[in-house]
């Protein structure tokens, strides 16, 4: 089979497709050909070493797929060949031809929800189901500011916040990113290019401050964003694109906010019950059609390096997959 492999830790054009055994399916395990595979913004970490999660080289990348079932290991009940499901990996293994996944970690997948927008529920809109509903406890009627609103994370806040009954405020870098964000729901949109975030943010909620805030972007827009949380409002800390920020935990004291931590791949390994009752309520709401998952970008395998470019210069505008 062909097989994306990160033979030194570096950037994503050097990554090269080879040929490669299939993996041989062991116990508790399923091998999936793979239709669509999840590009994420861990994927472009870990190329370099860089995420909490390590992969030595030579490693093939992606923690997620879609596909059909061609083997099934001894033990597993519940699935047979042909079936469509989508499984978590974990980490690796995704851009290949075939891939290995946990049966324990595989959902059926309805008939009327694609492969290529199944990929991500796992990852993109769990984490965001995660947080917003777990974490920062997002009620109907609240409003939620989202940064990095038009990125794979950062959209999948701005559909979930919807369907919860937020009012909804969009904060991203391109007029091209903020349109994609109100074709999706989103009622109020900031270009923190070009506006003051925190004033116009104050603006759109009448001085009174945001509930929640879902920051996926971290750097100097961090502290802006505390400085526009209302009282008692939730500070979901999500991801870095923009690196690191450091901020004056006395704004948390003047506004008795919160600010909460959201790391889903660490929960799904200590709540399997949490993790399979967001995995099953997103793949309800994506067959029902309540949520239907933009995919902005479709790569072969040999373009998996411009498809992790892509993210790398905040490029892609929702999800992105590979497909073999």
């Amino acid at each position: 089979m062909r097989a994306v492999i990160c033979k030194a830790f570096g950037p994503p054009e050097d990554l090269v497709v080879e040929e490669v055994p299939v993996p041989v399916v062991a116990a508790g395990q399923l091998l999936i050909e793979v239709k669509a595979a999840a590009v994420t913004f861990p994927d472009t970490l870990m190329l370099e070493n860089k995420y909490q999660f390590k992969a030595p080289p030579p490693y093939t990348p992606g923690g997620e797929v879609a596909g059909l079932v061609a083997a099934i290991g001894a033990g597993v009940a519940g699935f047979e060949l042909g079936d469509r499901v989508v499984g978590g990996l974990g980490t690796t293994g995704g851009y290949a031809e075939f891939s290995l996944v946990s049966a324990a970690g595989a959902r059926p997948l309805p008939d009327g929800v694609g492969f290529a927008e199944s990929t991500g529920l796992n990852y993109a809109y769990g984490t965001t189901l995660y947080g917003l509903k777990y974490r920062g406890n997002l009620k109907a009627g609240e409003t939620l500011l989202i940064l990095g609103a038009g990125g794979s994370v950062g959209l999948t806040a701005v559909e979930l916040g919807k369907l919860m009954g937020a009012r909804v405020i969009a904060a991203a870098s391109s007029e091209e990113k903020l349109q994609l964000c109100r074709d999706r729901g989103a009622d109020e949109t900031i270009n923190y290019a070009q506006e003051d975030l925190k004033e116009r943010a104050k603006e759109l909620t009448g001085g009174a401050g945001v509930d929640v805030v879902y920051d996926c972007v971290g750097g100097a827009y961090a502290e802006a964003a505390l400085r526009a949380t209302g009282w008692e409002g939730r500070f979901l800390v999500v991801g870095f694109t923009a690196g690191i920020p450091s901020v004056p935990l006395n704004l948390t004291l003047l506004k008795s906010c919160q600010i909460v931590g959201v790391f889903y791949g660490a929960m799904t390994a200590r709540d399997p019950i949490m993790r399979d009752a967001i995995v099953a309520e997103l793949i309800e709401l994506t067959g029902s059609g309540k949520l239907r998952p933009h995919i902005s970008g479709r790569f072969p395998l040999e373009r998996a390096g411009e498809a992790l470019r892509s993210l790398i210069d905040r490029k892609a505008l929702g999800k992105v997959v590979i497909e073999p």
